[in-house]
């Protein structure tokens, strides 16, 4: 059951102009699930250059609690 699917292209290399920081806690809110956990590159598609700044970003942000270090699940 073999299908061909597109490959995926690593947005910050097509991009040259955007940027990996950790104080853009925006953006790396979409490297995150709603649990906390950071998303594969086999998922986003990244390459493994930026996807190793994009994991060191994220844990940075956590460190200085920008971002969660996971999110709690009864929020009513």
């Amino acid at each position: 059951m073999a299908f061909s699917s597109r490959k995926k292209i690593c947005k910050f290399c097509e991009n040259r102009k955007i940027t990996i920081d950790y104080k853009d806690y925006k953006s790396l809110r979409r490297a995150v699930t709603e649990q906390g956990k950071i998303i594969p590159r086999r998922v986003t598609g990244t390459c493994a250059k930026h996807q190793r700044e994009l994991v060191q970003a994220i844990k940075r942000a956590r460190n200085i609690a920008l971002l969660p270090y996971s999110y709690d699940v009864k929020q009513n």
